[in-house]
């Protein structure tokens, strides 16, 4: 059963479903043997073209107010580890198969937390005054298409 989500964050869990499909994806190119140098770039370029900037969404627009809670402390701790794990492994000539799948679950996981968790709190300690503001600034940047080229999966 989908979440109702407050129409000011849709876009935040829009980009959370391209963020499942991204750890979809990995997980098919090593189901498939794909060589994990071709994963890694793909990995390089889902942080540059999508990642990177809904992290700084996040951590600007809905964390910055709640910084001192404990469920956007967990937020932001997990974001630090996802992108830790994203530099060994676009840092890496060939990563491992493993890094790869601990990348997909770390992802998965923090997603699902944010969605089952995180944002339903969030939009219940947000004034509406809050949420429309955050949404307003969430629908001004543009929004990021997946446009890889190398279908590995």
């Amino acid at each position: 059963m989908p979440i109702k989500r407050s129409e000011h964050l849709v876009r935040l869990s829009r980009e959370h479903h391209s963020g499942l499909l991204f750890c979809w994806k990995i997980r098919q190119g090593l189901k498939k043997n794909v060589d994990t140098e071709r994963i890694r770039k793909y990995v390089g370029y889902f942080w540059q073209n999508d990642l990177e900037e809904h992290f700084r969404e996040e951590e600007n627009i809905l964390f910055a107010l709640k910084s001192d809670d404990d469920k956007v402390k967990k937020a932001l701790h997990e974001h630090v580890q996802i992108k830790a794990l994203i530099d060994s492994i676009t840092e890496s000539n060939s990563p491992e198969a493993s890094q790869l799948t601990s990348l997909a679950d770390a992802i998965d996981n923090h997603i699902r937390f944010e969605e089952r968790e995180l944002f339903p709190y969030l939009e219940t300690s947000f004034t509406p005054e809050q949420l429309l503001k955050m949404g307003e600034q969430l629908n001004a940047g543009p929004s990021s298409v997946d446009n890889y080229e190398d279908v590995f999966w």
